[in-house]
């Protein structure tokens, strides 16, 4: 019963984080931004920064921390999901992991969420994050990439109609 509640509860705070994504990061295709996981620029670039900011958590293959679906008896938090086709990354839109990688995801997450990710903002530019995403995408199939593509564009014509 207590999984169930803590599967719900994450689902809640994912809708949560959705809303607040939407609301602060709205129109960012329109400014010409977007991960382009066939930029080769942007790839290169991503992997740099991939390799120094985010392996050392989400591993070198993307394949995220050990457990990474139970919380950690010490500290109650999570441990780095994979950013691969095995993990969730792929479930959401571009501009809620572009908001969730510069705020952080605590930012994003209803009050008291504990996570070990850190902001981004002071960091990284909105180019480099961009290419952060763009490098992920690029390491994914191609019908994970589709699937996630799909979600990016209902979550863009979503947004477009709240206008």
């Amino acid at each position: 019963m207590l999984r169930l509640i803590a599967m719900w509860s994450a689902a809640a705070a994912v809708v949560g984080a959705l809303v607040v994504g939407y609301v602060t990061y709205s129109g960012l295709e329109d400014k010409g931004m977007r991960a382009d996981p066939n930029d080769a620029a942007q790839l290169s670039l991503g992997r740099q920064i991939y390799a120094r900011e985010c392996a050392s958590c989400h591993g070198d293959r993307l394949q995220g921390q050990p457990n990474w679906r139970q919380r950690r008896a010490s500290s109650g938090r999570l441990p780095a999901p994979p950013h691969d086709e095995t993990g969730h990354t792929w479930h959401h839109s571009d501009e809620l992991l572009f908001a969730m990688t510069k705020r952080g995801p605590a930012a994003l997450i209803p009050a008291g969420y504990q996570t070990d990710m850190p902001a981004y903002a002071s960091k990284l530019d909105d180019r480099e994050i961009w290419a952060v995403l763009a490098f992920i995408k690029s390491r994914w199939p191609k019908v994970i990439r589709d699937r996630q593509d799909a979600i990016t564009r209902r979550d863009r014509q979503r947004q477009r109609r709240s206008r």
